[in-house]
């Protein structure tokens, strides 16, 4: 039979249980004002508030005792003792507590989320290695497959950073693009010189137009020297002498940058011609005076401006009634409308430069330009431009490679009549007395030049000269200028 509990101790116990809650409500409200003000104390506020969010509600059951920060163990406040003193002498055992039950700990739960975060900067020397056997230990839950709540929100609230992706499309692009520039090169390299040969196959091969009008073709003296020399990936040259009335010929071909993938990809966008140029040679007594260029009209304003002989002594010419002429597209340049016409002749313009054959056979003609009086080591040369076709269709060009022995011949042949010759001749002496007189000038400034600089050179010299040696100088000009003023006397010995 069980003895009811005295009232005065039933009454002490309930005091004690409402004391022991009083104060877990005032450290938890004091731990939460802690932790939102944090952002004060260098703690990272936001990341501690979602966790005290997520944790679970407070309950009197769990409710337990926080770490005493400034003790080793902290002491169980639930566990409510009566001293002997209070107990009557008739009942030696004391009688349980009514809500032992209920404030129990249960040891096995992690501490309070309030108290897991401290600041080691804020706080030093605190005992930390309890917290963190509690953290790194598993409990019997954990053991026994049950996850702690206050864990499992720690865990939500935590974010799990996953690995970043390396992306590496910066390098496959550098390495696809090195890998189409090695294949745009030697594709391109190879392109230019089939261009090369081909064109080298049709006019400078055996029984060609070249073959049949030079003695000598190539850069070499015996049978077995190379036509073609390579000067760079896209430049070829071609030698041939032999020939009246010239000394050589120097053909130049200047295909496009193929090799080059950038060069490629702009010949897209502004697309040009693969070009080949011949320089003749002509012999000072083969060649009268013979000033005259055709080429399209833009280009021929381009020419008058650049080229100094056809900007002394050309100018444009309006296309002559009453006779055949060159398509309206073509312009001439010549220094007399005599010599213009008698270099247009009939032949040239059945052949190319005629309204129906022009269309057929001078799409490639780009320019040529005779002329006794070019700028360079050689002063009389003939000088032809044609655009180069595909490697396929190399027998489009014939009748302009054609032109070049046809008028190596008729312009050694060819001879001015008397009138035009004078006004020919009148007009280079003036052009010789202006270069004479060009350079009088470009002479005259260049000494005048060196004595500026000269005198600059002395006049700093005496800058730098002590006041001693500046005096003695003066006094020795001065001495000079004397002696010079002086008239001059001649003594002779009388006898």
């Amino acid at each position: 039979m069980a003895w009811p509990p005295p009232p005065l101790f039933a009454s002490l116990s309930n005091l004690l249980c409402l004391l022991s809650v009083l104060c877990l409500l005032i450290t938890h409200l004091s731990t939460s004002f802690v932790l939102a003000d944090s952002h004060f104390e260098g703690f990272e506020a936001d990341d501690e508030d979602e966790t005290l969010v997520s944790a679970d509600p407070l309950q009197f059951s769990n409710l337990r005792s926080p770490p005493v920060s400034h003790s080793g163990t902290p002491p169980d406040i639930t566990k409510i003792t009566t001293p002997e003193t209070d107990l009557p002498d008739s009942n030696p055992t004391p009688f349980p507590s009514p809500d032992k039950s209920a404030t129990s700990v249960d040891p096995s739960k992690p501490a309070s989320a309030g108290f897991d975060y401290w600041d080691e900067d804020e706080f030093e020397g605190l005992p930390v290695a309890e917290q963190q056997k509690q953290a790194t230990e598993p409990s019997k839950d954990a053991k026994d497959g049950a996850v702690p709540q206050d864990s499992v929100a720690g865990q939500e609230s935590i974010p799990i950073a996953s690995p970043r992706k390396r992306s590496y499309a910066i390098e496959i692009v550098c390495i696809s693009f090195l890998i189409m520039f090695a294949i745009n090169y030697f594709t391109g390299k190879r392109e230019n010189e089939n261009i090369a040969l081909a064109w080298a196959a049709k006019f400078a091969g055996r029984d060609s137009i070249f073959e049949k009008n030079f003695s000598l073709l190539g850069v070499g003296e015996g049978d077995d020297s190379p036509l073609l020399l390579k000067e760079g990936l896209n430049v070829f040259k071609f030698y041939a002498s032999g020939r009246r009335y010239c000394q050589g010929l120097l053909a130049t071909m200047e295909l496009k940058s193929r090799h080059d993938l950038i060069s490629r990809i702009y010949n897209m966008v502004v697309p040009c011609k693969d070009e080949i140029s011949f320089e003749v040679y002509m012999n000072d007594d083969a060649m009268d005076n013979v000033i005259f260029a055709m080429a399209k009209k833009k280009a021929a304003k381009g020419m008058q401006k650049e080229l100094r002989d056809l900007q002394r002594f050309a100018g444009l010419l309006s296309p002559p009634s009453g006779r055949k002429w060159v398509q309206e597209e073509m312009s001439v340049i010549s220094e007399s409308k005599e010599v213009a016409g008698d270099m247009i002749t009939d032949a040239v313009l059945d052949q190319v430069f005629g309204e129906k054959s022009f269309e057929n056979f001078g799409k490639g003609f780009i320019s040529m330009h005779f002329s006794d009086q070019h700028p360079g080591p050689h002063n009389k040369m003939l000088l032809f431009k044609f655009a180069l076709p595909d490697f396929n269709n190399m027998a489009d060009m014939t009748r302009l490679v054609a032109l070049i022995p046809y008028y190596i011949d008729f312009v050694g042949r060819y001879k001015l009549s008397p009138q035009v010759r004078s006004k020919t001749e009148a007009a280079r002496a003036k052009a010789a007395q202006e270069a004479y007189r060009e350079l009088q000038n470009a002479r005259q400034e260049e000494l005048q030049k060196r004595k500026a600089e000269k005198k600059k050179l002395m006049e700093d010299a005496e800058a730098r000269l002590s006041a001693e040696a500046l005096r003695k100088k003066e006094a020795k000009e001065r001495a000079r200028q004397m002696k010079k003023a002086m008239p001059r006397m001649k003594m002779t010995r009388g006898h």
